[in-house]
């Protein structure tokens, strides 16, 4: 008998997909990482088991690569995405559902409730060889985000039409706060005497983050004129409506940006971008790579390299100096 999972959001309670494995481990998720990503894993194993219709302890790796070629498959008859000409899904989101299906059976697995993970690390580069260092089961293109010019930037604060529209972006163009962290921010958070915020970031993971005086000057204003009396001890609230005076969720501050970015005549401005915006310029005013890290809240160092290959104007500068003592070098020689 087919097995469909059955999405059930009963009130107050952890999403279920109507399955004991998955009910189980999606409580498992929720104990430990935000709303949004425990959403996120919910529906990525709903696709899954949708598509491959066997109960957790019945999937196959031959599951799993019917659902790649699935996901990869033309939707819609003809669709093609222009970014890359490939039909189907984005590659990224389709590694994404694969190492959500992987975090499953590798819980199970140690659960000793399924004998192993049938989500393959790679395929084999040779017939009969172990897929350990074969090729990748899903290669996606690495691309470098997208940072906004000094014109662009400018444009974009001059479109924002409040004052705490202007601090929240100051927070991501100066901090290099998450959106999430932004919508995190309590009273406690924000010291003005020392120019720096409190956050706590993904995982828990918490870290003082200094920002430029600007931001501070528009949250001032905000407080002083626009923000309403409310109970909540979060920093940015809704200004209007019926939700007036309740946290701002993440939905609205997309929106916020979206009529900035319309009013400005930018074709790109998201919050990522304003983070990546922050560190990139901040690599090229010369900060050590390890102080960026822990401003961006990384983890790894190889997370923050990326800021090495987005700042092209202290490359460049990293470059001549390089050749000059290269050619002085050379000169001696000769």
């Amino acid at each position: 008998m087919e097995f469909v999972p059955c999405l059930q959001r009963p009130a107050g309670e952890v999403p279920r997909l109507g399955e004991v494995l998955l009910d189980e481990y999606l409580r498992f998720v929720a104990a430990r990482c935000r709303p949004n990503t425990l959403l996120a894993q919910m529906f990525d194993l709903k696709v899954f088991f949708t598509v491959v219709g066997r109960p957790p302890v019945e999937v196959t790796t031959a599951d799993v690569l019917r659902f790649i070629e699935r996901q990869r498959a033309a939707r819609n008859g003809n669709v093609v995405r222009l970014a890359d000409g490939e039909s189907g899904l984005a590659l990224t989101t389709i590694k994404r559902r694969l190492a959500t299906v992987s975090g499953l059976f590798e819980y199970l697995a140690i659960r000793g409730l399924v004998a192993r993970n049938p989500v393959p690390r790679s395929l084999s580069a040779r017939p009969g060889r172990a897929p350990v260092r074969g090729a990748p089961l899903i290669r996606a293109p690495r691309r470098l985000p997208r940072i906004l010019s000094p014109a662009e930037v400018n444009a974009l604060i001059s479109a924002l039409r409040t004052a705490r529209d202007r601090a929240m972006v100051w927070l991501m163009l100066l901090g290099g706060l998450r959106r999430c962290e932004v919508l995190g921010l309590r009273h406690r958070d924000v010291q003005p005497g020392e120019r720096r915020v409190f956050v706590t970031g993904k995982g828990g993971h918490e870290r003082v983050v200094p920002v430029g005086k600007v931001f501070f000057a528009e949250l001032a204003g905000y407080y002083a004129t626009e923000r309403p009396d409310t109970d909540t001890d979060q920093v940015f609230v809704v200004l209007k409506g019926q939700r007036r005076g309740q946290p701002l969720s993440a939905a609205g501050v997309d929106e916020v940006l979206s009529g900035a970015r319309r009013r400005a005549g930018l074709a790109h401005a998201t919050c990522h971008e304003l983070r990546h915006t922050c560190f990139t310029r901040l690599r090229e005013s010369g900060m050590a790579l390890e102080a960026i890290q822990a401003q961006a809240g990384h983890v790894s160092i190889e997370t923050t390299k990326i800021y090495l290959h987005l700042a092209p104007d202290w490359l460049v500068d990293e470059y001549r100096k390089a050749m000059d003592i290269l050619d002085d070098i050379a000169g001696a020689q000769g």
